[in-house]
């Protein structure tokens, strides 16, 4: 007998061993259909498959997580499949799923054109038809190294390979290296798009092999693919990278390098917005502002313990005898902030607040607008505790964070990962097990007594503590990592940090990270495409433009501008000689939230008539209304 379990706690006896798929149909035709693997123990494989001891058990669909992972790696494999049938002299390297599709990479001798994409998807959809199955196969090493002895890239991963087998999937003469799992056969794969072509790096090192990309997107059925496809257009349309250089928020420098934006006047505004926001939001819950320098011995992060873990992210400066490094993180900096005080018991918890920029030695290839740069401006905050004071310290700072992001209209649907160790894997991090166990029960608790909606996901965490990673929705639903609390029993150790307790002995604090921002360049990035440039007054470097009919009511229009802007808010004056539509129309493409037309019966009765964005009908207000309105939803942050 095998007992299976599933995961709302039903369970199913079967007289002998039994496959996914077979426990999928005893079920139902409906599930056994949209069945794509199975989930075994925690662990996903193939439907064909057979549990042979008492499992819990979860059959996957397209609708989970794991399930799309196995049917867009599977389309990967198709996607080799047909490159492979129209040039046979390619070689193959990898195809995994990403999160939103597929891709493959090849060494090809001549790169691809946009016309072998469509050429390589009509042989993708003759697969699919032919419903060729994904065959399961354990090979030995040498059986593995004779059957890829003519591709070098499949035997360097051989060659890494620790254990005595490795698998193989074949779908009639194709077949590749691989651990699987997969969808039965590739006529699971309806729809399917291939979408652009890239170049890349064998096992991302810009030393070695540079590879040919090819990016894909697969569903189960069409309509789920036109529905996609019209997503990516409107992504395509909110590209922050487009709608800045339309508003003049940043300019890249190829003087200056990749990665490291220089923001203009517009974007200025913005930033500082932001960063204003995110002190108001602090500057009363006991935080005090710091600032630390821009270089570091590489003592200071040998110490930390960073320098061992992310030391090819640095950039080192500075003579030979004494080496300097770019500053890649603020947290040590602060360690030595709290170190040169005699704290007791009674001055716990110090906040320390610094949006401070920080540099990481970014492969280029990874870079892209504001969202992936060198430069990267964190607010940063770092806050020394007691552990009966964690709780409270947590409280505080969600409550932050939600006061944030509902001002930037995310805070509807999120969710928070509790990010714990990969308890495989504990080389990869500082700190006794002891520690460890505290800091992600600690974590926990705090989250469960803010009623937050968290998952635990294992391998997440930072290198020194466990964290609360929150997720956040824009409004075309992709989702974003943005804030985070970070819980540290490791660095207060690695420094020896102390204040004098109740019995005036030395007790060590805990340090508790947190960004409530993030990164202030990948959050405007975020909000520029969430907001598509259309962004609330407070945060629209182009608020108010004031337009005179004609000349003869430009001083009017100069004393409704001037009104404005002795409120701090930001009123320009378009005084060209162009015809007042021209004017409303450029207006407009700057995405402007009030256009106030003056004429002479606006200046006889000291009004404005009110173009708002995106709404067709025009308001008449006095100046004075306007003008308090305006001043109210500014600082409001409406």
């Amino acid at each position: 007998m095998v007992k299976t379990t599933f995961p709302n706690g039903d369970s199913k006896e079967f007289d002998e061993a039994v496959s996914g798929l077979e426990i999928a149909q005893s079920i139902g035709e409906g599930l056994a259909r949209a069945a794509l693997a199975v989930k075994v123990n925690g662990k996903v494989q193939d439907l064909s498959q057979k549990i042979t001891t008492d499992s819990s058990v979860q059959i996957l669909t397209f609708k989970d997580v794991e399930g799309k992972e196995v049917f867009w790696h599977s389309s990967a494999h198709v996607l080799a499949i047909a490159a492979k049938r129209i040039w046979p002299e390619i070689k193959l390297t990898i195809g995994p799923a990403i999160e939103s599709g597929f891709y493959y990479d090849f060494e090809k001798a001549e790169s691809f054109k946009d016309e072998d994409l469509e050429k390589i998807e009509a042989e993708m959809k003759k697969v699919v038809k032919e419903k060729l199955p994904f065959q399961r196969n354990e090979v030995t090493l040498d059986q593995a190294k004779k059957q890829f002895k003519d591709n070098k890239f499949k035997l360097e991963i051989i060659e890494d390979y620790k254990e005595t087998q490795l698998t193989t999937y074949s779908s009639g003469d194709f077949s590749d290296l691989c651990s699987g799992p997969h969808v039965p056969n590739t006529g699971y794969i309806k729809s399917i798009k291939l979408l652009k072509k890239s170049s890349a790096y064998w096992r991302g090192d810009a030393k070695k092999e540079s590879l040919q990309r090819i990016y894909g997107i697969s569903f189960p059925d069409k309509k789920e693919l036109r529905a996609h496809l019209e997503f990516l257009e409107e992504a395509k349309k909110r590209d922050h990278r487009n709608i800045a250089k339309k508003l003049k928020l940043y300019t890249i420098s190829p003087l200056v390098g990749a990665g490291l934006p220089l923001f203009q006047p517009n974007g200025m505004t913005m930033r500082r917005e932001i960063e204003d926001f995110l002190w108001d939001l602090h500057k009363h819950e006991g935080y005090q502002r710091v600032w630390t320098p821009h270089l570091a011995k590489i003592e200071l992060y040998k110490t930390s313990g960073h320098y061992e873990h992310y030391k090819e992210n640095f950039s080192v400066t500075g003579k030979e005898n004494e080496p300097f490094m770019m500053k890649p993180m603020n947290c040590p900096h602060h360690m030595q902030l709290f170190a040169d005080n005699h704290f007791s018991y009674k001055d716990m918890p110090i906040r320390y607040f610094e949006p401070a920029t920080v540099y990481r030695d970014e492969i280029s290839g990874t870079l892209s607008g504001l969202t992936r740069v060198r430069s990267i401006t964190q607010d940063d905050g770092h806050l020394f505790c007691r552990t009966t004071q964690i709780k409270q310290e947590v409280a505080t700072i969600v409550k932050i964070i939600q006061k944030f992001y509902k001002c930037v209209g995310m805070l509807d649907e999120y969710w928070v990962s509790l990010s714990v160790r990969d308890s495989q894997n504990s080389k990869d991090y500082i700190g006794s097990d002891q520690v460890w166990t505290n800091a992600e029960n600690s974590l926990e608790e705090a989250a469960k007594e803010q009623k937050l909606q968290y998952k635990k996901v294992e391998g997440e965490a930072a290198f020194y503590g466990p964290k609360l990673d929150f997720m956040f929705k824009d409004a075309i639903g992709r989702e974003h990592q943005l804030a985070t609390i970070q819980l540290d029993f490791n660095l207060p150790e690695r420094f020896d940090l102390h204040f004098i307790n109740e019995d005036n002995k030395e007790e060590r604090p805990v340090v508790i990270h947190r960004a409530i921002a993030g990164s202030l360049e990948r959050n405007m990035g975020v909000l520029i495409e969430h907001f598509a440039g259309k962004f609330p007054l407070w945060l629209n470097p182009n608020q108010i433009m004031v337009l005179p009919v004609s000349e003869q009511y430009l001083e009017y229009a100069k004393e409704v501008q001037n009104t404005l802007t002795k409120l701090d808010l930001r009123a320009d004056l378009d005084e060209s000689s162009e015809t007042v539509s021209k004017k409303v129309r450029n207006a407009t493409m700057q995405y402007y939230n009030y256009i106030l037309v003056v004429g002479e019966k606006e200046q006889a009765g000291k009004t404005v008539t009110i173009r708002i964005r995106d709404v067709e009908e025009q308001v008449a207000k006095s100046l004075k209304q306007f003008a308090t309105d305006a001043k109210s939803e500014y600082d409001e942050r409406r």
